[in-house]
């Protein structure tokens, strides 16, 4: 079965149709429809454009949203939950500790 393709569009074509769909007396279905494209993927860029940063939206084909920062974050979750699993360990030991000196 073979996969079907999809067609990525450059970040300038998705901030143009946005910027469009945001015009007075304009909405998103006459955009989409002029374009070729489905009203949600106006919908879709326009929800990225609000959550990201300039600087974390520069893909020209497809979608990556700051891969560098997406690994960072990966990285800081689970040194976090390494800690968090030290200081439980550490709890249980001062405890069992403290249950000795009795």
């Amino acid at each position: 079965m073979a996969k079907k393709k999809v067609k990525a569009y450059t970040e300038e074509f998705r901030k143009q149709a946005v910027s469009l769909a945001d015009q007075p007396g304009k909405t998103a279905v006459e955009v989409a429809e002029s374009l070729g494209i489905h009203v949600n993927q106006i919908y879709n860029w326009r929800t990225q454009f609000s959550k990201l940063s300039k600087k974390q939206f520069q893909i020209h084909e497809g979608v990556d949203y700051a891969k560098d920062e997406s690994i960072e974050n990966k990285r800081l979750k689970h040194e976090n939950a390494a800690l968090k699993k030290e200081n439980e360990f550490l709890k249980k030991a001062a405890a069992y500790f403290a249950n000795q000196n009795k």
